[in-house]
């Protein structure tokens, strides 16, 4: 695998902001409304209970304000192929993009009741960065996306400052080794993933551990 530290598309991207440090502090801010509309769109899931489905739209809404004022991509599929520099994942041609989203937010409803909430986040977070569907913004998409399914399922949004999705922004090299486990297991059958399974484990751990920290002022170190 190529320098894990650069794993990212490379695509036909319609940039509205040319300027590279302009793009990177709207990305920042972008990334805060993203989190503020996964949290509401979470809180009116679990008022839905039962009647909660992942949508397609749920993927796109959230996309969309990532990239919002950045892309004229923004909440809309890629037109067009993609590479992911620093891995050896070829993602599928853009005319399987709709029918795969589709197909993952199957899974997740069919087997919300009979799966885990590690297992379904874990899925789409993985899933998600497979089929690759947008030309800009999957990762920070499909961490968000996993996020809402994980305290969707578990009825909550856990407390801690340090969340799950924030963890893999300041360390993604278990990130990529988790996807990249994923993506290696389904050359060889069905996936696996375990390894992806065990690091949002952790990272749920670290983040409620925060919760002690500050209640207590001692340092948890989850297990």
């Amino acid at each position: 695998m190529a320098d894990k530290l650069r794993r990212h598309s490379v695509a036909t991207e319609a940039y509205l902001i040319k300027d590279d440090q302009a793009r990177a502090e709207a990305e920042a801010r972008n990334g805060l409304l993203q989190y503020d509309y996964a949290l509401r769109m979470i809180m009116d899931a679990i008022e839905k209970g039962s009647a909660w489905k992942l949508r397609t739209s749920a993927l796109l809404a959230l996309h969309r304000e990532a990239l919002q004022g950045i892309s004229s991509y923004a909440g809309n599929f890629r037109p067009a192929a993609v590479m992911i520099e620093g891995s050896n994942h070829k993602p599928v041609d853009a005319h399987r993009v709709p029918e795969l989203i589709e197909e993952l937010c199957d899974y997740v409803n069919e087997n919300w009741e009979n799966k885990t909430a590690i297992h379904l986040a874990s899925y789409v977070m993985w899933r998600l960065n497979w089929i690759h569907p947008f030309s800009d913004g999957n990762g920070r998409t499909s961490r968000m996306v996993s996020y809402v399914v994980l305290c969707v399922k578990l009825g909550l949004a856990p407390p801690g400052h340090n969340t799950i999705p924030e963890q893999i922004v300041d360390n993604r090299i278990p990130y990529f080794d988790a996807l990249e486990a994923a993506d290696k297991s389904t050359k060889d059958g069905p996936h696996d993933l375990s390894q992806m399974e065990e690091l949002i484990e952790s990272m749920l751990a670290k983040q409620l551990a925060s919760v002690m920290e500050t209640a207590t002022g001692k340092q948890f170190l989850p297990r």
